[in-house]
Order: C-alpha cells, then structure tokens, then sequence
C-alpha cells in the first residue's frame, strides 16, 4: 500500500515545463535538514521514503530568451528506499547529505576524493560497502546539489584547483591580500570555491577579462605581459573551465562591470566551450543565473581568420566524421539557431573542411598572437561573434 502511495504521489508531479523553477528557501544547511526531515515525515506515516532528484539533461532543460541564458525545468526521478533498484542509490545519497551537513556545521571542506572515504564504510552485520568506487560517488554529489539546489562549493566540497588568473587586479582569499600583477609567470591559481565569503574584490584597474582556452596560450600572454600593455585581466580553465573558474568571470563581469572576451579554438570543442561561459551548461542549469555570462563575446579563432591573417596550409586539422556531426549539433542548439553570424561562421568550417587552434597564429611568428592578432581583434569588434 505504501508503494501505490508513493507511485500516485509522483503521478502529480508537474509535466516538464519552461516556467521557471522556484528556488528553495533558507541555506544549504537548512535545505540538507529539510530535505532529511522530509524522509523522516514519510517513515512516521508509514509513505515509502524517496527523494526527488531533478533531471539532470538536455530534455529538462530550455533556453529562457529573457535571461538568455540556460535554465531547468520541472522533470525529476523519484529516488525510493523500498525499491529493490534504489535502495542502495537512496541511501547513498541520505550518506553524502549527512556528510556534507556536518562539514557545515564544523565550518570545513571536503575534496570530492575526501567526501569518498568519509562516506565508505561496510554496513555492519554485512559485507556490503556503502561506496565499491569513486565513480559511484560523484554522480551523488550531483545529485544532491540539483536536489537542494546548491552548487557542490556551498556543500562544503571543493575540486581540484584547474586554471590561473594574471592581471590588473587586487583581491582578498581567505584574508590574504593577493596583488594579480605580481604572480610571476605561473600566475594566481583559481580555487573551486570562490564565493564573497572566500574572495573579496578590493581594487581593479582592469577594462576587460580576456578569457583563453588553454594554459599553453595563457603562458604565451603572460609572457608578453598582454595585460599590462591593455589593462585586462588573463584566466584559462585548462579547456572546458571549471566551476570556480566560470563562477568567478560572472562575479568579475557582474561585480565589477567588466567585459569578458573569449579566444578559443576554431572547432566545435571551442565553440560549446563558448557556450558554457555564456549560456550555462546542462548539468549546472539550476544556476545558471550565478554561473552564465549572456554578454560573453567570442573574439576568435574564425574559420574566416585563414584568409583573413593569411595563415598557412600548415595550421590545418582536417575535419572529421565527429566534427561534423559536433557542429550540426551544436548549430541547433536553440540559443544558436536563429543567429545568422553563428550560421556562417560553422558553415564555414565545414566547407573549409578544417579546422584550427590558437596555436595556429605562431605559424607567423611566436607573439603574433599578442602582438598582432589580438589588437586586430580588439580594433575590430564587428567581426566578433555573439
């Protein structure tokens, strides 16, 4: 009888809709203990115990073109513990909420890998363990931050550090004033978490953040100090950026009214990058509004630069099966759809039938890139890409 309960409750649950989803109250904290009393009401009346977890792909989510940036919608799985196929997965995930609470309550953080083994133990009377891999675990953790709608950094759980920052700008971590100018060539590591209550901004000089793909490029502007001759900020995310490195160019562009320029490979790799930065990504679509830059602006590469700089036959990656398919895709995303700029310019990679990198500009000459290609763009703001 509790499982027909269960089952008719999640009947009347909303359809997937494009409505905004209503964002819960109180801390993370506080929804972590909601969220477990939850649980506890339904035991006492005898309910089988679930937790809905909100679904985490393209199919929950739409294109919102007021906010013009990605958002989800109301498609979730019911998480039962009376379910043969569940139990396991419900109780992984009651394991890593209590983790995390307790890490709030001690005002501590937890890597990802830590979160692993403080929550793997053998169930006692049993030879069964909560967690056999990590793998079983992240997805959890996941899980947990759509459930209560708090990104993983407000869990208490942090990853590893992945991208760098240079430039015209002073900053406070955890108390220490870091001066961005004076990091020497490897630059200030960017932390997973990069909340108000961990970074405070104190002075910026700075008239735009120049955003590259890649640390090999990253090097290539610090050591031609391309953020001291254009008063700009430099950060990279080691490809597709992190968490900490998108949440921290929303707070510069929406904190402190900078610009954010993108420089990114000419293939369908850099242009969902792109994406991500400006219009969110699936997994994170619950904050998009904390993450997503809709002003983002793609500077380049273009698949028009091979003539248009002149470039060699030797910069060349020849286009594949994947590609194609990538690009046809990425194309009908809906927040590409309708922008003819954008039309041309994958049209034009395909009928070039190759592709290229950042890297390519050094087939000129090493700091063609900075010296040249880049204040050409800069100068020339309607060849960009929105």
């Amino acid at each position: 009888m509790a499982k027909k309960t269960a089952v008719a409750k999640s009947k009347k649950k909303p359809a997937p809709s494009t409505k905004k989803r209503k964002r819960k109250s109180g801390t993370t904290g506080e929804r972590i203990e909601a969220l477990a009393q939850s649980v506890v009401t339904m035991a006492e009346k005898q309910i089988d115990p679930h937790v809905d977890i909100p679904l985490r792909a393209l199919s929950n989510v739409h294109f919102n073109e007021k906010t013009r940036y990605i958002e989800m919608g109301d498609k979730f799985q019911q998480r039962n513990f009376f379910n043969y196929g569940q139990a396991k997965r419900f109780m992984q995930t009651m394991l890593v909420a209590s983790k995390c609470k307790d890490l709030s309550n001690e005002e501590k953080t937890a890597s990802i890998r830590q979160i692993y083994y403080m929550a793997k133990h053998t169930i006692k009377g049993t030879k069964e363990k909560t967690f056999d891999e990590q793998s079983e675990c992240d997805p959890i953790i996941e899980d947990l931050e759509v459930a209560v709608e708090s990104l993983r950094e407000e869990l208490h759980v942090f990853a590893s550090s992945r991208g760098s920052l240079i430039g015209q700008l002073t900053f406070v971590d955890s108390g220490d004033t870091i001066d961005a100018t004076r990091m020497g060539s490897g630059g200030y590591s960017i932390p997973s978490i990069v909340e108000p209550d961990v970074i405070q901004f104190k002075k910026c000089n700075a008239k735009f953040v120049l955003h590259l793909e890649k640390d090999t490029v990253w090097r290539r502007f610090v050591e031609d100090r391309f953020w001291e001759k254009h008063r700009c900020i430099l950060t990279h995310g080691g490809g597709q950026p992190p968490r900490g490195v998108r949440r921290l160019l929303h707070r510069m562009h929406n904190e402190l009214k900078l610009p954010v320029y993108v420089l990114l490979d000419n293939d369908p790799w850099g242009y969902y990058i792109y994406s991500v930065i400006k219009q969110g990504s699936i997994n994170l679509a619950f904050e998009s509004s904390r993450m997503a830059i809709p002003d983002a602006k793609y500077v380049g590469v273009s698949a028009f630069d091979y003539e248009r700089f002149d470039l060699s036959d030797d910069v060349k990656i020849e286009v594949d099966a994947n590609d194609v398919k990538r690009s046809k895709q990425i194309m009908a995303y809906p927040w590409f759809k309708n922008k003819r700029p954008w039309a041309r310019e994958i049209k034009r990679l395909l009928a070039n039938g190759f592709k290229m990198e950042v890297e390519a500009m050094c087939s000129k000459s090493l700091s063609f890139v900075t010296e040249e290609y880049l204040p050409y763009k800069l100068k020339h703001k309607n060849e960009w890409l929105d």
